[in-house]
């Protein structure tokens, strides 16, 4: 007797056909929120106020067009190359997602053209800009004290040496050099530079430390106190005299001369002195040094990392270190902090947490090799200068952006890589309905990320003013 076949049963989950949809669809969805946030804060308008003279006729896009674009790409991350923007002008989805037409859209060639339109004079105008963000920043925390870090940062270009300004570095690699200013977790100023710059050159360290201070003290607060963070490369008598001559501390990682090494050795084991924080601790002697160069003696702390587990102490970790700094000598920061309440900062321990809090800088600076691209796409160094000016205030953007909108969602130490993947990077569809422009997403997605609440927040953000 023949066997009767069963039939199978079909899985109604299975894919069996693929086919093209009419429907505007992106997976830039978050896209839209960021934009719609640089455009309710004013700040493209503020863009166009300061580079409008690029433009010479009325022919071509808007310099609040072009400067939008290139920032919400970068925004987006997905290509360092320029050619991805003529990707992205055949992107419908992208295109609804920035609010543009597919008219207003911008090819590789004007973002080229756009850019090589700089020159030195202009590019510095991105200082202006950055001291201004920073001043709507300060603003709106009202800190009383301003911890303000100053460091170097190599930019890795190596594959490209005929660029100009492309030289050897200290890391060995051939880049470029820019000496950064930062504040929390953004780039408050920048000199753009090249490679073989070392980290004090010139006048430039004191130049910055001058023209923020004379800012913060016009257009922020007078009385405020302001402390500079800096690492053993800054290690400079006139950059002390300078920093005291405008009345701010400073807290400078020194060098250790064989003369100072010899005596901490000569150190007995009661004469140091034992800082706990948390699980580490660190072990410090303090006294007055004057290097033989010198005008005056400067308080030194000699401090020496003690973790729990003697095993965290690996072999290049340095067992000494030597910090110097005018806190707790008498002079004008004493009483700024004094008169804000934290006189504390003059104490051995708290200088020590902020030293050791200096890190932070660091991660300043990889927060933005996180954010933005390293290898910059031009020959000549003016215009790689705008574009890495472009970089660091769309990474400012991208700070603000989190801080004012998306604080309940992430951290705000998330950096950009999971910040796209949570935020930028989700499915939506644009549709018109009633004569309006809607953009949806799925309902677990909007449950997440609190989407209602994160656009109201995006429509009603903080307004930046040019002051």
């Amino acid at each position: 007797m023949a066997r009767s076949k069963k039939k199978s049963k079909r899985n109604p989950a299975k894919i069996t056909k693929i086919g093209v949809t009419s429907d505007v669809l992106t997976s830039r969805g978050g896209l839209n929120f960021f934009s719609k946030y640089i455009e309710n804060i004013q700040i493209l308008s503020v863009l166009g106020m300061l580079f409008g003279s690029i433009r010479k006729s009325k022919k071509g896009q808007s310099i609040e067009t072009i400067l939008k674009q290139v920032i919400c790409n970068l925004m987006n991350g997905m290509s360092r190359h320029l050619t991805y923007f003529d990707q992205l002008k055949t992107d419908q989805g992208y295109t609804a997602s920035l609010e543009l037409t597919s008219e207003e859209m911008v090819s590789s060639h004007s973002v080229k053209r756009f850019f090589k339109a700089f020159s030195m004079p202009l590019v510095w105008a991105f200082r202006k800009l950055l001291k201004q963000l920073f001043l709507w920043r300060l603003r709106l925390e009202n800190p009383p004290v301003i911890y303000l870090g100053i460091d170097s940062m190599v930019m890795d270009n190596d594959e490209a040496s005929k660029r100009d300004g492309v030289q050897p570095t200290y890391k060995k690699k051939k880049g470029f050099h820019p000496l950064q200013m930062t504040w929390k977790r953004v780039i408050i100023d920048a000199v753009f530079r090249g490679g073989k710059k070392h980290c004090n050159h010139g006048e430039t360290v004191a130049n910055m430390a001058r023209e923020i201070v004379k800012l913060i003290r016009k257009k922020y607060r007078k009385d405020v106190a302001i402390v500079f963070l800096l690492d053993g490369g800054f290690f400079d008598e006139k950059l002390f005299q300078e920093f005291e001559a405008l009345k701010v501390g400073y807290i400078c990682g020194g060098k250790l001369y064989e003369d100072l090494s010899d005596y901490a050795e000569s150190l007995e084991k009661e004469e140091w002195k034992k800082y706990t924080n948390g699980k580490d601790g660190w072990d410090y002697y303090e006294m007055e040094d004057r290097r033989a160069s010198w005008s005056k003696s400067r308080r030194a702390i000699f401090c020496r990392f003690t973790p729990e587990d003697p095993q965290r102490v690996f072999d290049a970790f340095r067992p000494l270190t030597i910090l110097y700094t005018n806190l707790g000598q008498g002079e004008s920061i004493d009483e700024q902090l004094l008169f804000v309440g934290r006189q504390d900062l003059i104490q051995t321990e708290k200088i020590l947490e902020c030293a050791h809090g200096r890190g932070r800088d660091e991660l300043v600076h990889r927060a933005f090799k996180n954010f933005a691209f390293e290898a910059l796409p031009f020959q000549r160094f003016a215009p790689n200068a705008a574009y890495y000016y472009t970089m660091v205030v769309s990474h400012f953007l991208y700070e603000c952006f989190k801080a004012d909108t998306c604080e309940a969602i992430l951290p705000l130490e998330t950096y950009a890589s999971t910040f796209r993947r949570k935020v930028i990077d989700i499915a939506s569809k644009i549709v018109r309905k009633s004569g309006e422009i809607w953009i949806k997403f799925n309902q677990a997605t909007w449950n997440d990320l609190q989407l209602d609440i994160l656009w109201d927040r995006c429509k009603n953000p903080p307004q930046f003013v040019w002051t």
